[in-house]
């Protein structure tokens, strides 16, 4: 496929680039008047239109993009789509002026999802996240990581795992699990929570290592849910057969999450809507990624990250969408990048690359995605005509994204 007359190819990072952090966050490059050449699922070529090789202008799949942008997809590293049924009803409780914690303690929250997913069966849970799934990729979404932690019993947590393993072989998208079982306390072990712990490491671990159904490792390091030396166990526990962390922390308060994964170099912390000085401190020039769910926030009102502090600080930062039946009923990344930009105070450049490159090192995935360079899997999408990089964000609740293209190929799902 060959793609003409680009208004301008956004992301052409050298391949060698895998996260950007600090300052380089604000550089995002691009190519005007630009082709693209993918072969074979990848990404072949690309250049400047007066500089296109006759060679090429022969391709008969082609496609001319003039007056439009080119984007790498959008990398979705934090989500919980597979889950039994929506909570429209806590949505209600949240209008009448109820807070998280006061749902939960109502039946609501994540024990609330355990308990419909408890009864749902592997094929109705498949069902269901296959039709999340494509409406993320329709609106541009390339790459994605789902999390367990709805089942809260082995056997449920098991089914998870499994249906993200079907989604995994049945996707056209590449997707990562994450073991989230550490989510919170079942109500048979809200009093004995080393009982729950022992049933993560004894009994779920291993038979999640012996069929190969994670890649990552969760916990929500909170008040009220996990502590800090509850999740040390946990992830001291995971390591043994592979698993590397991907931390829930400082959502409601300053848990001490954040530095409870760096010290197990994880891959990324999550949420960080509650910083201090300690945080940016613990992330600074840190290889662990700082992930932020600005929808969550607007979701449940409650603070936004602190993204100017964390890029200041000299951490990578990535966005996502935070995507689970609770807090964030949405996979639409364009309107995570329009809150990166909105409520976070993100430039546009700084946006899109903390939901594109950032957001596939958050899945150890960026020598394969979130960037325009040759080699790299040919997932990317077309805008609509727009005047501007910065229009994208702007126009937030309208969606730009005109045509999905996934491993080389117009995507019509």
């Amino acid at each position: 496929m060959l793609i003409t007359n680009i208004k301008c190819l956004v992301g052409v990072h050298p391949k060698e680039k895998l996260s950007l952090r600090g300052s380089e966050m604000a550089n995002l490059p691009v190519l005007e008047n630009a082709w693209l050449w993918l072969e074979n699922g990848l990404i072949k070529d690309f250049g400047i239109m007066s500089e296109i090789p006759s060679s090429i202008l022969h391709l008969t799949s082609s496609i001319n993009a003039e007056g439009k942008f080119v984007f790498p997809s959008w990398c979705d590293s934090h989500t919980h789509i597979v889950f039994a049924a929506a909570r429209e009803e806590e949505f209600v409780m949240k209008i009448e002026g109820k807070s998280y914690e006061e749902i939960a303690a109502a039946g609501g929250g994540i024990l609330n999802s355990a308990k419909k997913l408890a009864l749902a069966t592997e094929d109705e849970l498949f069902e269901s996240a296959s039709l999340r799934l494509n409406d993320m990729i329709k609106q541009g979404t390339g790459a994605v990581e789902i999390k367990s932690g709805y089942g809260l019993t082995v056997a449920s947590e098991l089914k998870m795992l499994r249906v993200i393993k079907r989604l995994r072989s049945s996707s056209p998208i590449p997707i990562k699990a994450t073991f989230l079982a550490a989510h919170a306390y079942p109500k048979a072990y809200q009093n004995n929570h080393q009982g729950y712990i022992n049933l993560i490491i004894e009994e779920m671990l291993p038979v999640i290592a012996a069929e190969n159904l994670a890649d990552y490792i969760d916990v929500f390091c909170e008040k009220g849910f996990f502590s800090v030396e509850e999740t040390d166990e946990i992830l001291f526990a995971a390591a043994k057969y592979g698993l590397k962390p991907k931390i829930h922390a400082n959502q409601l308060s300053i848990s001490g999450g954040v530095q409870i994964g760096v010290k197990h170099t994880a891959i990324s912390v999550d949420h960080l809507e509650e910083t201090d000085q300690a945080v940016l401190d613990s992330l600074a020039n840190s290889n662990t990624i700082a992930t932020l769910l600005p929808s969550c926030s607007f979701y449940l009102g409650i603070p936004f990250a602190n993204a100017r502090g964390l890029i200041n600080a000299n951490a990578i930062v990535a966005l996502a969408t935070d995507y689970n039946p609770g807090s964030t009923p949405s996979g639409n990344m364009n309107f995570v990048v329009s809150l990166g930009c909105i409520k976070l105070k993100m430039k546009p450049e700084e946006a899109i690359n903390a939901a594109t490159l950032n957001g596939a090192a958050a899945m150890v995935l960026s020598d394969q995605l979130g960037s325009i360079a040759i080699g790299k899997k040919a997932n990317l999408f077309i805008t609509s005509e727009m005047p501007s990089l910065a229009y994208l964000p702007y126009s937030f609740g309208q969606s730009q994204v005109e045509t999905v293209i996934l491993n080389g190929e117009i995507y019509n799902g």
